[in-house]
This record gives C-alpha cells, structure tokens and sequence, in this order.
C-alpha cells in the first residue's frame, strides 16, 4: 500500500478526484485537475493490494481496526480532523513508517510525504483484509 501511494509523489492535489484506477479528474473545484484528494490516494494505495476501503474518509474510517499511533505500521490510514464542526475526519494519510505519511495534502499542492504527527490527529485505522506482504502493490 505504502509504496503504491509513494509512486505517486508528484501528482497534482486534485478535489474528489483519483481512486481505485488512478489518479483522474475532479469533482467541483478539483474538476480541471488530473490527480489525487486524500481519500482517492488511499482508496488507490489500498485496491493495488486487493483491498476495497470505500472513496471518502468516513468510509475509510470505518474500514478497519482502530490501532494505538504508537504501532502504526506501513499502509496504515492515519485520520486527521481539522473541522470540530463536522463530526468524522477530514483528512487522511498513508503511513509509510511510525513518523511519516504519504498523502495528498489540498487544492494547489502535490501528493508529498510529511510529519504523521500533528494537532488535528484523530486516529490510525488498519483496514481488514490487509495483505500480509506489505510490499505489495
């Protein structure tokens, strides 16, 4: 999973756009945009490894077990919520290691690798049926 979503460094922040085939055009803003939003990124990473996790972070959310932040393995879906007035995560990253995602940031940046940690973490998933080889994909 983590090496699926690290092959696409790169390409463009794109609102509602990417999933299970690749990166693709947006919805709204994200429309004339070719790339990836967070979830689509995830979703992509995940069915490379033969794994279905839903499109949007809630799904995602809800696609797995919640494990502690201190074991986050590589492939695990690290939730961010930025918003306190919407309930459920915002954001989401792939976990490339215990300190560090790969993730499709916002509108006008490019899928990149950061710090896991920060303010607005709300939680690890590990989504069920994971493949054993976390190389693959």
């Amino acid at each position: 999973m983590a090496r699926a979503a690290v092959e696409m460094i790169g390409v463009p922040y794109s609102w509602g756009g990417g999933g299970v085939r690749g990166p693709g055009f947006g919805i709204g803003k994200g429309a004339r945009t070719w790339g990836f939003d967070c979830s689509g990124l995830a979703e992509y990473a995940w069915a490379r490894a033969g794994a279905e996790i839903g499109t949007t972070t809630h799904e995602q959310w809800r696609s797995g077990v919640r494990v502690p932040k201190e074991h986050v393995q590589p492939g695990d879906l690290v939730f961010y919520d930025s918003n306190p007035k919407s309930r459920g995560p915002e954001h989401v990253g792939i976990a490339l290691d215990t300190a560090r995602i790969v993730h499709a940031p916002h509108t006008g940046e490019v899928v990149r690798i950061e710090a896991l940690e920060r303010r607005t973490l709300m939680g690890v998933v590990r989504p069920t049926g994971r493949a054993t080889d976390l190389t693959r994909g």
